[in-house]
């Protein structure tokens, strides 16, 4: 980072107090200068044609346009504009969302000073930050099992759907227009696919498993 002048920042929460503390935040460091505040992903669209921050601090449950959202448009219309995800929220679909959407780093709010004057100062020079339980969160869903496939039929996961609603054969093949000796065939097809050897693990194996959408 060249000397000549400190790396502009922008805020964007909807909630004016936590501007107002990260805005003391920045005050402290003569590298960093806070140039604008936007209370919502709108508002920082419309802001950053004018004001052009070098950083982005951007909430991501916010109303209008959230962060992920508000991160998507603004760097595929200023790739140059760094974005820093800072959230109360660790969850593993947010922290996916907002890195897709093309922020640089995410960190929770109980990050410390120094730490995100540091964090600003590497998303600048191109470097991302994340939180550690971001980087936990996305590391768990990297590892998580996806749902196995058993190889069923659309139709035999139809089948499997009423048997977990606790459907007969009876009621199945009411439910389907299908003879009854066609819904035996299905069940027993199940079963075999499952490795299971009644109705009552295939349900089991089915809840458990996710197999069917509830």
């Amino acid at each position: 980072m060249g000397s000549d002048r400190p790396i502009r920042v922008m805020l964007v929460d909807d909630h004016a107090v936590v501007r107002s503390g990260l805005g003391a935040f920045l005050y402290v460091f003569d590298d960093l200068e806070l140039v604008a505040e936007a209370k919502d992903g709108k508002e920082a669209l419309m802001l950053c044609e004018t004001i052009m921050p070098d950083v982005i601090l951007m909430d991501l449950v916010m109303p209008v346009m959230d962060g992920a959202a508000a991160t998507k448009a603004i760097r595929e219309r200023w790739p140059q504009i760094q974005v820093v995800a800072l959230t109360s929220f660790k969850e593993e679909e947010l922290v996916q969302g907002a890195l897709q959407a093309g922020a640089i780093g995410y960190l929770l709010k109980n990050i410390s000073a120094d730490e995100l004057a540091n964090a600003i100062r590497a998303a600048y020079e191109g470097k991302p930050t994340l939180a550690p339980e971001a980087a936990q969160a996305l590391i768990h869903a990297a590892v998580r099992p996806e749902k196995p496939d058993y190889g069923l039929t659309n139709r035999e996961e139809e089948v499997l759907l009423l048997m977990t609603d606790g459907l007969s054969n009876v009621d199945i093949a009411e439910r389907l227009v299908v003879s009854r000796s066609t819904v035996k065939f299905h069940v027993s097809s199940i079963l075999s696919k499952l490795g299971v050897s009644s109705r009552t693990e295939a349900v089991a194996m089915a809840l458990q498993q996710k197999l069917v959408k509830k």
